[in-house]
C-alpha cells in the first residue's frame, strides 16, 4: 500500500544521477525506480530514502514515534565507527593508510603504526640525516643530505681509503622490551637499541598477543 501510494509509474528520473558523498554509492530508491545516494550510519531515512545495506544499515523507526524521524541504523543494533565516509562493523580490522592499521571497538577505534618511528644520529658516515617521503614507497626514510657526499669523496681520495663507509667501533645497546600494549588480541612492543648496520638508535616494534580476545556475547532479544 505504501508503494502504490508513494511510487508513481512509469517512473521519471533526472537524466544525470546525483553525484554522492564519498562512502555513500549509488542505489535505487524504495520504488526501485531512480538512483539516489544511499544514506549512511545515523543519516535521516525514509521509504523512498533507503540506507546502505551494503554496511549493514537498515531504516530504523524506533525514534520516530519521539518526533525525531527514523534514521539509518544497524540491522542488530551493533556497535560500529565511521571514518571517512565508511562504516566498520565492531571488531573489523582496517587501514586508513598504509602508515597506520586500526581495529574498531565499541564505538571507537584504536590504531598502531606501521611505520618504523626511528630516531637517527649523526654517524660518521651519514653526518646529516634527514628523513624524508620515497615516491612510490609509504613509510619515510632516512637519507643523507648532499654535504655528506662531499665528505664520502673527501674520504675515497684520501690515502689509504679503501671503503667509503668509514667504519667506527659500535658497542650493542638497547631497552627491555616494553609490554604489551594490548591485553587481549593482537598488540605491539617496542624497545630503543642501536643493533643495526648504522649502530645508530632507533625505536623497534614488534607484534604480540598475550591471549585471544574472548569472544563477545551475543545480544539479548529485544523484549516487546
Amino acid at each position: 500500500q505504501v508503494c502504490a501510494q508513494l511510487c508513481r509509474r512509469p517512473c521519471y528520473c533526472p537524466w544525470v544521477p546525483p553525484r554522492c558523498p564519498r562512502g555513500s554509492p549509488l542505489v535505487l530508491d524504495g520504488c526501485g525506480c531512480c538512483k539516489i545516494c544511499a544514506r549512511r550510519l545515523g543519516e535521516p531515512c525514509d521509504f523512498l530514502h533507503v540506507c546502505d545495506q551494503s554496511q549493514g544499515l537498515v531504516c530504523d523507526y524506533s525514534s520516530a514515534s519521539a518526533g525525531t524521524g527514523a534514521t539509518c541504523n544497524f540491522e542488530d543494533d551493533e556497535e560500529g565507527c565511521e571514518v571517512n565516509g565508511r562504516v566498520y562493523r565492531d571488531g573489523e580490522v582496517f587501514q586508513p593508510s598504509c602508515k597506520i592499521q586500526c581495529q574498531c571497538l565499541d564505538g571507537g577505534f584504536n590504531c598502531i603504526p606501521l611505520c618504523q618511528e626511528d630516531v637517527r644520529l649523526p654517524t660518521p658516515d651519514c653526518p646529516y640525516p634527514r628523513r624524508v617521503e620515497i615516491p612510490g614507497k609509504c613509510c619515510p626514510e632516512w637519507i643523507c643530505e648532499a654535504q655528506d657526499q662531499h665528505l664520502l669523496r673527501d674520504a675515497r681520495a684520501a690515502p689509504g681509503a679503501s671503503s667509503p663507509l668509514l667504519r667506527f667501533p659500535c658497542q650493542e645497546w638497547g631497552t627491555e622490551w616494553s609490554a604489551c600494549s594490548a591485553t587481549c588480541g593482537v598488540g605491539f612492543a617496542t624497545r630503543v637499541s642501536n643493533q643495526n648496520r648504522y649502530c645508530r638508535l632507533e625505536t623497534q616494534r614488534r607484534l604480540c598477543m598475550l591471549r585471544p580476545c574472548p569472544a563477545l556475547p551475543a545480544a539479548f532479544p529485544a523484549v516487546s
